[in-house]
């Protein structure tokens, strides 16, 4: 299956292309569970009524936290995004919630400890780390600020709670990955001739 290749878009009118391989029935049942109906509804209240495009994506969150009831939010970030998760942690906390940072660089690991095929003995990124403060702590909902390609997965991986993107790192296009779409001339050759 590759929609962006559709041209009759068939499921944008409640109608079935026939390409899908999963399990229909499964699917419809797996929405009926009590917990993704919170989620959906969390969202729905977020897009539904014309409020799509109204709101920034730090206030989308915010108001989807609260919807869900989640007390504990974590904020795993990159260190070099610190003064940004500050103003992060006190935008939430003004909203009445309790925000756990977590850097990117907790328990202080070196590099060849992390890495096996590295040598470099210099404090590395430990997204297991994180993910594992995060579950010690017991939070709702962990929020992803700048973590880096790959360290994103491993953290994804080992959280025991929702999962949500505020900030995707791109240090090329100032944290802006879809840039790279538009045409900028700084623009990657390699991505631009494939798009």
């Amino acid at each position: 299956m590759d929609c962006t290749h559709c041209t009759p878009k068939t499921c944008k009118n409640l109608d079935s292309c026939g390409a899908e391989r999963y399990d229909e029935a499964a699917v419809e049942e797996a929405y009926r569970d009590p917990s993704a109906q919170a989620i959906v509804q969390a969202a729905a209240a977020l897009v539904d009524g014309g409020k799509a495009g109204t709101v920034s994506r730090l206030r989308e969150i915010i108001e989807f936290a609260q919807s869900m009831k989640y007390k504990k939010i974590g904020l795993a970030y990159c260190y070099g995004m610190e003064r940004d998760a500050e103003s992060v942690g006190a935008i939430f906390r003004e909203h009445g919630m309790r925000l756990m940072g977590v850097a990117c660089t907790v328990g202080g690991v070196a590099q060849d400890d992390v890495n096996q095929s590295s040598s470099t003995h210099t404090v590395s990124c430990n997204p297991i780390g994180q993910a594992e403060q995060f579950n010690a702590e017991g939070a709702d909902l962990v929020i992803l600020m700048g973590i880096c390609m790959g360290h994103d997965i491993l953290l994804q991986r080992k959280l025991q709670c929702d999962v949500t993107t505020f900030v995707v790192k791109d240090r090329v296009f100032a944290n802006d990955p879809l840039r790279i779409l538009r045409g900028y001339p700084e623009a990657d050759p390699l991505c631009v001739k494939d798009v």
